[in-house]
């Protein structure tokens, strides 16, 4: 993984575990991160859910290619 790749692997990393602490806190709580920034029909909370489904799909693509475990045939 080059220095540039690196950086945006963090960042998608760190927004799907972002993502997916929300589908914890919605699906124990029923409390949605995003009522922070005003709900689904605020822009920022839109921007967040795209930018957090964008990282879904970068991870999944690169996925085998980051991944030790995957990589290395186990």
């Amino acid at each position: 993984m080059s220095g540039g790749n690196k950086g945006l692997h963090m960042v998608a990393f760190l927004l799907l575990v972002i993502g997916g602490l929300n589908w914890l806190l919605v699906g124990l709580f029923n409390w949605d991160i995003g009522e922070l920034f005003g709900g689904m029909s605020a822009m920022i909370s839109k921007v967040i859910y795209v930018l957090v489904g964008l990282s879904a799909l970068y991870v999944l693509a690169t996925h085998k290619g980051d991944c030790k475990m995957c990589s290395s045939g186990m």
